[in-house]
């Protein structure tokens, strides 16, 4: 696999207007193309932010919104990720959306974990899986902001051989420090790249920590961004995730026997 060049297009999310996010996100794409970027990462919501009363009118803009995206990938042969809201039936869901080189949809993923601190389980329905799409750039897993703190959901996707994982993010500023160490976590102990991409900039009481970040799986920073809006690129060595694979081989060290849940009646601790 050869080496490629990730990028993050980080930037303040205006709530509900969609129009304005979206040529920011075109904009920001496009620059990335240039600079030789094969895959970028938007931010969580990216089109909207968290405009709760309209949240179902924006998700009536996601498929315009998508085939729009799906453009810009054909013509600057990237791979994007970002998380848009998805109307299901009843239910919206916070969804990332995965599209290959080619302009077609390669995947996507509906946020799991929930933020209960801010109710997001009012208003938007679970996701019940994950899983890893093949793009040209790679095997591509997905998670959402909140889901950097459940390590299972990482882990099941190195598993299914993801090399990299994309995260989309509004993470607040109050704790950007475990952002960044959650980053680092989930490269290392899954031996492969994260390409994250936070929101920034304020929003009524809130704001968001910006710091996003490619990491590689030795748990370097191979770019991270500061507080404002900026682009960042960093580059993707694969044959360094090999050879970290092949000299600390931690898959084929894991012992399943020691992680089944705990059994009170037969289970004698040493």
């Amino acid at each position: 696999m050869q080496d490629i060049v990730a990028g993050c297009c980080q930037f303040p999310i205006k709530p509900g207007e969609f129009q304005d996010n979206c040529d920011t996100a075109e904009g920001m794409l496009i620059e990335l193309a240039k600079e030789e970027c094969r895959l970028a990462v938007l931010p969580e919501m990216w089109s909207c932010s968290f405009p709760y009363p309209v949240l179902s009118e924006m998700a009536g803009k996601t498929p315009a919104i998508l085939n729009r995206m799906c453009k810009i990938a054909a013509d600057n042969r990237l791979v994007i990720a970002g998380s848009l809201p998805e109307a299901a039936g009843q239910k919206i869901f916070n969804t990332s959306y995965l599209i290959d080189s080619t302009g077609k949809i390669a995947g996507k993923y509906r946020k799991v974990h929930l933020f209960s601190l801010y109710n997001e389980q009012r208003f938007f329905g679970s996701g019940q899986s994950a899983h890893v799409f093949p793009t040209s750039v790679g095997k591509i897993g997905m998670m959402i902001c909140y889901d950097l703190r459940f390590p299972e959901l990482s882990r099941k996707m190195a598993l299914e051989g993801a090399e990299i994982i994309c995260v989309s993010a509004l993470w607040p500023l109050v704790r950007i420090e475990h952002w960044s160490l959650l980053l680092r976590a989930r490269a290392i102990e899954n031996q492969l790249f994260i390409a994250a991409c936070n929101g920034c900039g304020s929003e009524e009481k809130i704001t968001w920590g910006g710091a996003s970040a490619i990491i590689s799986p030795l748990g370097s920073f191979l770019a991270q961004a500061g507080p404002d809006k900026q682009r960042i690129l960093g580059t993707l060595n694969f044959s360094e995730m090999s050879e970290f694979r092949r000299t600390i081989p931690c898959f084929n060290d894991r012992v399943l026997e020691a992680y089944r849940p705990y059994d009170r009646d037969h289970d004698i601790p040493s």
